[in-house]
């Protein structure tokens, strides 16, 4: 089964993160999801940011969840070279407002050396998509393992994203423990004994930022769930010019 593709940070390689002029332009084509980045306010909204840490990426300064929503949305974001955008972070509800009826939408809990924060940012999270429509397509992800276990008590599909191929026995039975839906694994880390021991505990397989199609062939044989990529168009026209086809539907 080839796996579906996903805009990463909402199509960062067309603008500035997470703006709403990344999003327009990631969904100009059909996508089978978005993942993007959650970070908690101060008065307990959701912005979509990659960096906790303001000064990284917007105009502003601080940490995400030391300011308003209100606060955050009136800086600016940061081209690459550091200049200020005309683009504003968004909230998750616009993300949500916005996105296709149809499409998976992979949300990353994101806190900086905060197990605490972390833990609250992922119940924020699922608080808001509780009695959403697009509760059933949501996938609430993280490198905190603590994020992912309270989304999956929650009754959310959980997944943890990993950056190590040792000891994936116990991390796959740790997983179904808590109730994983499945891991994120970078692909660089991706072989066909770590995704069968992953398959073999009922954990769906999907991997981090793939832009390349050279990068992407030699994963096809795996058969991941899904890849995540920051230019997605561009990189399914690749492989569909190498006679690679990918699915418009996961």
């Amino acid at each position: 089964m080839l796996p579906a593709l996903y805009a990463h940070r909402l199509g960062r390689a067309y603008g500035p993160d997470s703006s709403a002029a990344a999003l327009t332009r990631a969904l100009e084509r059909p996508l089978d999801g978005l993942e993007t980045d959650c970070c908690l306010t101060a008065d307990g909204e959701l912005v979509l940011l990659h960096d906790p840490l303001l000064e990284v990426a917007t105009t502003l300064s601080g940490w995400a969840h030391e300011r308003t929503a209100a606060q955050i949305r009136a800086g600016r974001l940061r081209h690459r070279d550091g200049t200020p955008s005309d683009e504003r972070p968004l909230l998750l509800d616009e993300l949500l407002e916005r996105a296709p009826s149809d499409a998976t939408l992979q949300l990353e809990v994101k806190a900086h050396a905060d197990p605490a924060l972390a833990r609250r940012t992922a119940r924020a999270l699922c608080e808001r998509l509780r009695d959403h429509p697009a509760r059933e397509r949501t996938e609430v992800i993280s490198y905190w393992s603590n994020a992912c276990e309270l989304a999956a008590e929650l009754g959310f599909r959980a997944r943890l994203v990993a950056i190590a191929d040792y000891r994936i026995h116990a991390l796959a039975a740790w997983g179904r423990r808590v109730g994983l839906h499945g891991v994120c694994v970078e692909h660089f880390l991706l072989s066909h004994a770590l995704v069968a021991t992953l398959r073999a505990f009922g954990l769906s397989v999907t991997t981090g930022t793939v832009n390349h199609a050279a990068m992407l062939a030699p994963l096809l044989p795996l058969g991941l769930d899904a890849v995540t990529s920051d230019s997605p168009h561009e990189l399914r026209g690749a492989l569909s010019q190498a006679h690679v086809a990918l699915p418009l539907a996961a």
